[in-house]
């Protein structure tokens, strides 16, 4: 008999997601190129099984209380495990520095980004309270996307910048590579403010619309 039934698989890597987050958020802040490779590779793990047990769930009917209750939390469990060390790195010119473009990490894009999920959170529970479900949408998937682009090629930066310090890179392949990462870290955050600003405003246009229906 397997330790694992199939059914159980998905609620098994939502809580793995939930215990890979305190160790990117520690291996992130580490000093050294391979605490932050690997804060790197437990991130796209992490960010894999998000995909993979929402796949399993849907495919198969396996939808439990558990997933319902524990996915939403380990998805912000892990935004706040990525998104803070990188703010703190990128504030820390001896042990991370700023990032491409947009410098120290300003304040706002926190607010902003954890505001977002506060406020959908808060509305999906009012809604849920008066019957009504406002299902997740392809804004809300891109927005994900985009941020975990941006999370990836961000903690990757870090570690690749800790290693070019230690091993003393130089030369034009370095350069170029900096130049089309820096490219890459920079234009995934904007992708990324702008997504959870558009979907922020979907969600409050059909929370709009069918609190509306609801009561007309």
């Amino acid at each position: 008999m397997p330790v694992i039934r199939p059914r159980t698989l998905p609620n098994v890597l939502t809580l793995a997601r939930v215990l890979l987050a305190p160790a990117i958020f520690f291996l992130a802040l580490v000093p050294t190129t391979s605490a932050r490779l690997l804060a790197f590779a437990l991130f796209l793990l992490a960010a894999l099984s998000d995909v993979w047990d929402g796949y399993l769930a849907r495919k198969h009917g396996w939808i439990t209380n558990f997933g319902k209750l524990v996915d939403p939390i380990a998805d912000k469990l892990l935004l706040a495990a990525t998104f803070i060390p990188l703010y703190l790195l990128s504030h820390r010119p001896n042990h991370g520095g700023p990032l491409p473009f947009w410098g120290a990490l300003p304040l706002w894009i926190l607010l902003l980004v954890f505001g977002r999920e506060a406020l959908i959170t808060a509305l999906r529970g009012l809604a849920a309270h008066r019957g009504i479900v406002i299902p997740a949408g392809r804004a809300g998937k891109h927005k994900a996307l985009s941020q975990n682009v941006f999370i990836g090629s961000a903690l990757l930066w870090y570690a690749l910048q800790t290693a070019a310090r230690t091993e003393r890179w130089s030369g034009g392949l370095w350069d170029a590579w900096r130049r089309f990462h820096g490219a890459v870290v920079a234009l995934a955050l904007l992708a990324a403010l702008g997504l959870t600003l558009y979907s922020m405003a979907v969600y409050l246009w059909k929370w709009r619309a069918l609190r509306r229906e609801a009561t007309g």
